[in-house]
């Protein structure tokens, strides 16, 4: 991937040299109740052991956040990266990517695009969502509209799942970014309500599987109208973004986790239910063929 074609973001906040401990008391949601640090460790290994991802988990604990509900947590003030940061560097010409493709598609249909912040963490970090470890990997958090990031996970990436490369990397910040699209376009309060409703969340087919299928389509949808802009890809590197989002799996991350597969538990999706999803956003370059929640067949 020709990433160095792509305009640097100025909305990338480093915090790797700043430590989260001490604050206080642990994560507070909109309730006022507070989960503390070494709660959030257990939940976080809880959702290793059995292939879920740890801030869904939090999320059920808590509902969807939202810019009202925030919770009291201490956030660092962040810097930008440095200039000599070559995997920064990277990052924010990603994410720089991303807002001209979105800032593009929201004017074509007569809205506004917003940026989202993007935090470098290392280790751990505070979010309006929350404390959350490396072990979550990357996130978003719509109370604060911002992707947590520890680029540890690209190793882990490499290392653990075999999805390595460049563009396997712009796809895991294009997916987080597609949770931001969600949220501009409304679809993440839609979601606090069907989990207010009683609607059911998990499991194959259901709403949170949705979500994350279409965040997938949406980064599907960036990969195309940025190749169109800049023509930076090169021989392998989508098969390196189908290699990742097959590898991180509901069914393969719980078959190598515990030796079985729970479709019931389900919140992102089976493999080839990923892969079909960023395909079609690909191929298309549409996002309105990113209806996830109204197909029957996923």
């Amino acid at each position: 991937m020709l990433w160095k074609k792509g305009r640097r973001s100025d909305n990338v906040e480093d915090v790797r040299d700043q430590s989260t401990g001490g604050g206080g008391g642990g994560m507070r949601f909109g309730g006022g109740k507070g989960l503390s640090l070494m709660a959030v460790v257990v939940i976080v290994g809880f959702g290793l052991l059995t292939g879920q991802d740890p801030m869904q988990i939090l999320g059920q604990l808590s509902g969807q956040m939202t810019e009202q509900s925030a919770p009291q947590v201490t956030q660092q003030a962040g810097h930008a990266p440095p200039a000599n940061d070559e995997q920064a560097d990277f990052v924010r010409a990603v994410l720089g990517d991303t807002e001209d493709t979105w800032a593009q598609v929201f004017q074509q249909s007569g809205r506004n695009y917003k940026n989202p912040t993007l935090v470098l963490f290392s280790g751990q970090v505070g979010s309006a969502c929350g404390y959350a470890t490396a072990a979550s990997g990357p996130f978003y958090c719509p109370a604060d509209q911002k992707v947590y990031l520890d680029m540890s996970f690209f190793q882990e990436m490499a290392q653990r799942f075999k999805a390595s490369g460049d563009f396997a990397q712009a796809y895991v910040i294009a997916h987080e970014v597609g949770h931001h699209v969600q949220t501009l376009l409304g679809i993440s309060s839609k979601m606090q309500m069907a989990r207010q409703q009683g609607q059911r969340m998990e499991g194959d087919g259901g709403l949170l599987v949705r979500q994350e299928l279409q965040a997938d389509c949406f980064a599907g949808v960036w990969a195309n109208l940025a190749q169109k802009r800049h023509n930076w890809l090169e021989a392998g590197d989508i098969e390196s973004a189908l290699n990742a989002a097959n590898a991180i799996g509901d069914d393969r991350l719980q078959q190598q986790s515990r030796g079985r597969v729970v479709p019931d538990s389900f919140t992102h999706g089976t493999s080839a239910q990923r892969v079909k999803w960023f395909k079609t956003g690909f191929a298309q370059g549409n996002i309105n063929q990113c209806d996830t929640f109204s197909a029957r067949a996923l």
